[in-house]
């Protein structure tokens, strides 16, 4: 992709997309029989994914906008905009829906009753195939060869990566040149939400951009810091990788 399609977030190249132009992506990567892994940064992502970034930036991650924090931090460091906010919630149903048949989707991650539960939505209201799921627990206690030769004898199209930040993309950093999948995605807690156990904020929470604050509401002791200490640090990098990579001055 050229220079003018990224927006530099704290040294993260953040896509400007559309979620019509990335499905069609990922929909071509399977119809191609290639591989693209795909992740959702939010302040959260940056914050926690910071020591993997250069990690990240020299493997084929395609990394996309999700949430208000990264739309205010676009403007005041870069001054430029996404197009689109992005996020796995919303994006990986419209993705499978875009699928002109049904995917083979194997579900990594979650405890074992509500993946259980969540791969029943992907089934019979997403309409997808599930040919697998290994929870992230027990599951992902295995040794790491033997849960990558079972995804792969489950011939899956798309991996879906429920692990939270960044447990989640140090795992499909190590394990993605093995994976045949076409497509694996980080999806943090889309799980809980397929699953019924943590409620979407209501339509138009999400429409005024304060879902963070529905769910900071119903989670205080375990968001707190994400939405407060976090947020400083997650304001500190991209300030510093903005004053790091700002244009030399020049004397008249």
């Amino acid at each position: 992709m050229s220079e003018n399609k990224f927006i530099h977030i704290a040294g993260f190249p953040v896509v400007k997309t559309t979620s019509s132009v990335l499905s069609r992506y990922l929909l071509r990567t399977k119809c191609l029989n290639k591989k693209a892994s795909l992740f959702f940064a939010n302040t959260n992502f940056i914050v926690q994914c910071h020591p993997l970034r250069e990690k990240i930036k020299s493997t084929p991650v395609v990394i996309v906008n999700d949430g208000v924090g990264m739309d205010i931090a676009a403007y005041l460091f870069r001054r430029q905009t996404f197009k689109e906010n992005l996020n796995g919630t919303d994006f990986v149903p419209r993705f499978f829906a875009n699928a002109p048949t049904p995917l083979r989707v194997f579900m990594l991650g979650g405890r074992p009753e509500m993946l259980a539960k969540a791969a029943v939505h992907v089934r019979t209201t997403l309409k997808q195939e599930v040919v697998g799921t290994c929870d992230g627990y027990a599951g992902m206690a295995q040794d790491r060869a033997v849960l990558i030769d079972s995804i792969n004898r489950a011939r899956p199209d798309v991996v879906l990566v429920a692990l939270g930040n960044p447990i989640q993309e140090e795992w499909i950093l190590a394990c993605r040149d093995a994976l045949n999948a076409n497509v694996v995605i980080s999806v943090g807690a889309l799980f809980d939400f397929w699953s019924g156990e943590k409620p979407r904020a209501p339509q138009l929470v999400r429409r005024i951009r304060l879902e963070w604050l529905f769910r900071l509401s119903l989670e205080p002791r375990r968001l707190a810091q994400r939405y407060t200490v976090d947020i400083m640090k997650f304001l500190l990098l991209c300030h510093r990788y903005s004053a790091e990579n700002a244009p030399p001055q020049t004397r008249t």
